[in-house]
């Protein structure tokens, strides 16, 4: 088996790039995997070993975004962003890779014609196992996050260019520039292929530049979380679904916490009783306070949720295997005292900040080990991401709180000077209305709350959708364990079956015309 992986790395405007890392596995005939993707970034996302029948090149583009301080953005989507920004640039890769770096003077804007202005786009290129001949390329589309060198370069002037329609069309560039410099590269099939808002992004861009990819893969992809194709509460549903199946009365436990909280606050020791009895490092002090910390624990069972893989992971923090399994072993008496159950509540939260037993206090302004994605994540929510989210305490665990668009939009135009367009989305890629496309494979894991927003029902044979009961949050993606559950090694090997037979005609194609 042999690859070419490249990793292309956003600039100034519109990303920022990690290491990748390569393997090759022996059964079973030519396998090769990617993984972790992100190690150096304290993430362990990585793809399915895939058996492919042909040589293989690897692109990997990963688009990240980040400026400047953030508005209010909706818990959901700040845990979006949790997901793909950095943690640490010191922790050891899974698996080693040798790779080259590489730059691409790109376009700021490839849709106006009023400015020349350029950035570095750099991509890193592992070829040590590449041949020329009968090869394919496996293009995968990053996702939102952070970067220091992004945050102290970017103008902000340049806002206006942060867009997923530019990064399609950077990709878009990118492959023209590669397949012409690169021998052997020219006439070799493209699969696209990304997790969460990089497979939204590889959904699009299949859609958008067909001639370009020859299919898909887009896990995790919440493509219809907007306007009103799927309903606001869908989301926090989940989450807590998750939670009730975890454990007796978990999701109960949690839903009453809110109000032990309250009360407890308006005691006349209440704030400093709730800072000591959470080990908060920062004392609550007002009634905005505990407002923010009921945000920060509602932030941290949606993380919960997103990242509840079957092994030992460090995705967002060190967690245990099924963390909100153990998590519950702490919320399982609905009926305690206000102060009990909230002692209980921080036994829970010491899993997910303090599972390494390091932690000296919770830090109630950070949600995982870095405190910079949300930024350029929070300007593309408030111009074309507007995903709705909303809850009603009846069929969540969370305390009532309405999708209040108008609010949401002065929100936005208070920190950027830009009113959201929550319809545009819809417009541009197509929301439900997308059978005319081909070509792309929809996997979902039942246990993410994104899921919701995804596609999980095939639309035609060739737009088809992977449900992964026992999987969260693009866990077909991450590196094979062998604590995997036999529902995510089925749904890799039918995204094998799709990217071979697409290989296939690609070729079968070709041969054709010639």
């Amino acid at each position: 088996m042999v690859a070419i992986i490249i990793t292309i790395i956003w600039g100034l405007l519109r990303a920022r790039g990690v290491a990748v890392e390569l393997r090759q596995t022996g059964h079973g005939g030519e396998r090769w995997a990617w993984g972790a993707l992100k190690e150096r970034m304290g993430f362990r996302q990585s793809a399915a070993t895939l058996a492919m029948g042909r040589h293989t090149v690897l692109l990997l583009l990963l688009a990240f975004l980040t400026l400047r301080e953030v508005i209010p953005v909706p818990l959901a989507l700040r845990a979006l962003s949790n997901l793909h920004r950095s943690a640490s640039f010191t922790s050891r890769p899974a698996v080693p890779t040798k790779y080259t770096v590489h730059y691409l003077q790109q376009k700021v804007d490839h849709f106006g014609f009023t400015t020349d202005k350029t950035f570095k786009q750099r991509y890193l290129l592992a070829d040590e196992h590449w041949k020329k001949d009968d090869g394919s390329i496996l293009f995968y589309t990053g996702n939102e996050g952070d970067i220091v060198w992004f945050c102290n370069n970017t103008d902000s002037r340049y806002l206006n260019y942060l867009t997923s329609e530019q990064a399609l069309a950077d990709f878009a560039v990118l492959i023209k520039y590669l397949k012409r410099t690169i021998p052997g590269a020219k006439n070799q099939p493209v699969i696209a292929l990304g997790g969460s808002y990089g497979g939204m992004l590889a959904a699009w861009f299949r859609m958008k530049y067909p001639h370009m990819v020859v299919g898909a893969l887009a896990a995790s992809a919440p493509i219809w979380h907007f306007g009103n194709l799927v309903p606001c509460g869908v989301f926090m549903k989940i989450v807590t679904e998750d939670f009730r199946k975890s454990g007796p009365n978990c999701s109960e436990t949690i839903h009453n916490s809110w109000g032990a909280i309250t009360r407890l606050a308006r005691t006349g020791s209440g704030l400093h009783w709730l800072s000591e009895a959470l080990h908060l490092c920062t004392p609550l002090r007002n009634s905005q306070d505990v407002q923010h910390l009921k945000g920060w624990i509602s932030e941290t069972w949606i993380n919960l949720a997103m990242v509840d893989y079957p092994y030992e992971s460090n995705f967002l923090q060190p967690l245990p295997a099924w963390p909100i399994k153990v998590v519950c072993k702490y919320l399982n008496n609905p009926s305690l005292s206000d102060a009990q159950l909230l002692e209980n509540i921080f036994q829970a939260l010491n899993i997910y900040y303090n599972y390494s037993g390091q932690a000296r206090c919770l830090n109630i302004s950070e949600t995982t080990t870095s405190n910079l994605g949300t930024q350029g994540w929070s300007y593309q929510a408030c111009t074309e991401m507007v995903m709705p989210f909303c809850t009603n305490g009846i069929d969540d665990m969370f305390e009532p709180r309405s999708w209040n668009f108008r609010e949401y939009s002065d929100d936005c135009f208070k920190q950027w000077g830009v009113r959201p367009r929550p319809t545009w989305i819809t417009t541009v890629y197509g929301g439900r209305n997308i059978s005319s496309h081909s070509n792309i494979v929809f996997s979902n894991g039942e246990l993410d709350p994104w899921s919701g927003g995804g596609v999980t029902k095939d639309i035609t044979d060739t737009l088809v959708a992977i449900t992964i009961p026992e999987g969260a949050h693009h866990l077909d993606l991450r590196a094979r364990n062998a604590f995997d559950p036999t529902t995510v090694l089925l749904a890799r090997s039918l995204e094998v079956r799709h990217m071979k037979q697409w290989i296939r005609d690609f070729y079968a194609s070709q041969r054709k015309k010639h």
